[in-house]
């Protein structure tokens, strides 16, 4: 595997990482096991569209403009310190744990919950920031974009199943809100991580 594939399967992992109504939808699915296959299925190949598009329209757009290649590092960065203190603020100001909603209650039809998740990606202008805007101009970063393209979009594939599936045994974990405070403390310095990287370059 090439560094690039690695470089991009972190970058999508952390910013995945970042708790958000998608993920919280996801967990809950798999904590009732309601159409877990199909919401995991759609969050993946949804992020797999949007990145493919992102590191096809970056790579493009930065070997017909010199001077864009700088100016997406640096603004990839400043973004990366944003995310990374919004989420370490989290850790310290958020009280909630997941509600899950009642696991013996009656299975919702294949339709509502598809349409929520689809609304859950799709309507949500961060999902285009992390995968289009940044994904896409961080892979620019590397000559072999695609590597870094399939890292980035099999993080998000082995994210998704991963949480869908092994949600039953998160559900205790995630009852405590000081789970949820750690993990947005692990997203922070991986995002910050990841910007020091791009500044240093």
């Amino acid at each position: 595997m090439s560094p690039a594939f690695f470089a991009g399967y972190a970058l999508s992992l952390g910013l995945i990482l970042a708790i958000g109504a998608q993920n919280a939808f996801v967990l809950r699915q798999g904590i009732r096991r309601e159409h877990v296959f199909v919401v995991c299925l759609t969050c993946a190949l949804s992020d797999a569209l949007l990145i493919t598009a992102g590191v096809a329209g970056f790579g493009s757009l930065t070997q017909a403009a010199d001077w864009f290649e700088p100016l997406m590092r640096y603004g990839g960065a400043t973004f990366l310190i944003w995310y990374g203190a919004r989420s370490l603020h989290a850790a310290f100001t958020k009280v909630e744990a997941l509600d899950a909603g009642p696991a013996n209650g009656a299975s919702l039809p294949l339709r509502p919950v598809l349409l929520t998740v689809l609304a859950f990606t799709w309507l949500n202008p961060h999902v285009y920031l992390d995968t289009v805007v940044l994904i896409g101009s961080i892979s620019a970063q590397y000559p072999d974009r695609l590597s870094f393209g399939i890292g980035a979009a099999l993080a998000s594939l082995t994210f998704f199943f991963a949480l869908g599936y092994g949600a039953r045994l998160l559900a205790p974990l995630f009852a405590r809100p000081r789970a949820w405070q750690v993990l947005d403390t692990l997203v922070t310095l991986t995002m910050w991580t990841i910007a020091a990287k791009l500044l240093l370059a």
